[in-house]
């Protein structure tokens, strides 16, 4: 029994939870939209303003951290993820109106959001000095395993056995509940009150204003993209998982390669060639039913898709940007925190303000939108020095 307690290593024990947080988004993220247009019958205006509620606890991802700065990162990790699990069993079954689903979509977000605040530091942590970007591949590659059983679930349970959303929900919520335990379970590391919970400092402006616009232009494509596929082209919750089974298929060599590219070519390369493919894909969103036959532009809006979900892999270049050039180990998570808070302020507004353009321009004008801001990703790039030497190198 001792043998097999001792087998069970932090990082084996994060990396089982990264494989049920993925399995968790594998499940819900296919059939979330589908979920709001056809239970719901939710507008592209309102489906717009839902992103408010849905990304405020991003935004107060930095006060809920340094709120829960006394427990250990593997604590608050747990959390979040009992967090999640809690709120999609109340979705599945106690949502009968809109106002449930908000209610239910803010715990949900806090979980997901902490999750996300908090997860990158405790791979740093359990990574080797000058492998970070292997390690973060590594966990991001078992997270993409994760999603991938999870869409397979999805697909088979959709097309052959009629799932209803609430099943499919409560399966996503036992996985996270899983990922809950399995995190509790990591021998907390003794750990130091940081001076500083909330750190903003002129060394990491650019880390905050790369994570600005990343927020923008992620929630243009999280809020919209899908539903281009869902009001132009018909794509159903079978369609999409199809989608993200390529995708995470793509990723589970995409990512660990993406890792092994950040430590080789820098941050600055792979940010700026991330940038220039996303001027590309909204492009091709924006014109391809314009450009292209129907059943050819259905294709591209597709590859487009699947190629915009690898690319989200790229926040691990601005985490690891971030680690090498922190003054002290105690600014990394209040800083990650940090920079996740600015992402979700413009988070909040950015697709409300899409619903409002698609509704009065079409859709079009949203993509447009999303290329100016890729532009701006691309010359904030260029202010990343061409290497970093990690803050452990420099001591």
């Amino acid at each position: 029994m001792t043998t097999l307690k001792k087998s069970f290593t932090p990082l084996l024990l994060f990396g089982l939870s990264s494989l049920m947080m993925g399995m968790y988004a594998g499940l819900y993220d296919p059939s979330f939209n589908n979920y709001l247009a056809h239970v719901h019958n939710v507008s592209e205006v309102a489906r717009g303003g839902l992103e408010f509620p849905r990304e405020l606890p991003g935004f107060l991802v930095v006060f809920l951290f340094t709120a829960l700065v006394f427990l250990a990162d593997t604590r608050i990790a747990a959390f979040s993820a009992l967090l999640v699990s809690l709120a999609l069993w109340g979705q599945g079954f106690l949502a009968p109106n809109m106002a449930a689903v908000v209610v239910w979509m803010l715990i949900w977000s806090t979980g997901a959001h902490l999750f996300m605040s908090v997860s990158p530091a405790i791979g740093l942590r359990l990574s080797t000095s000058g492998e970070e970007g292997r390690r973060l591949g590594q966990l991001g590659s078992l997270e993409s395993l994760g999603t991938l059983l999870g869409i397979v679930i999805v697909y088979w349970g959709a097309s052959r056995f009629h799932f209803s959303f609430a099943t499919i929900f409560a399966i996503s919520g036992t996985c996270a509940l899983i990922a809950s335990i399995g995190l509790f379970l990591i021998k907390p590391q003794p750990i130091r009150k940081p001076s500083r919970h909330l750190v903003i400092k002129k060394r990491y402006t650019l880390f905050y204003l790369l994570n600005i616009v990343f927020g923008a232009r992620k929630q243009i494509f999280m809020t919209f993209a899908p539903w281009v596929l869902i009001k132009v082209y018909q794509a159903d919750v079978a369609t999409f998982a199809v989608l993200g089974f390529i995708g995470t298929v793509l990723n589970l060599v995409f990512r660990p390669w993406l890792g092994r590219v950040i430590d080789a070519w820098g941050e600055r390369t792979i940010i700026m060639l991330e940038s220039l493919t996303l001027i590309i894909i909204c492009g091709l969103y924006a014109f391809a039913e314009m450009w292209f036959p129907a059943r050819i532009a259905v294709i591209i809006i597709m590859a487009c898709y699947i190629t915009d979900q690898l690319l989200f892999s790229v926040r691990i270049a601005r985490t690891t940007y971030l680690h090498k050039i922190v003054e002290t180990p105690d600014d990394l998570g209040a800083t990650l925190s940090m920079g996740l808070s600015m992402d979700h302020a413009v988070s909040m507004l950015i697709p409300l303000g899409g619903g409002i353009l698609w509704a009065r321009y079409g859709y079009i004008s949203v993509f447009l939108v999303a290329a100016c801001l890729a532009v701006v990703n691309l010359w904030l790039a260029t202010f990343i020095p061409i290497r970093q030497k990690n803050h452990s190198e420099l001591a």
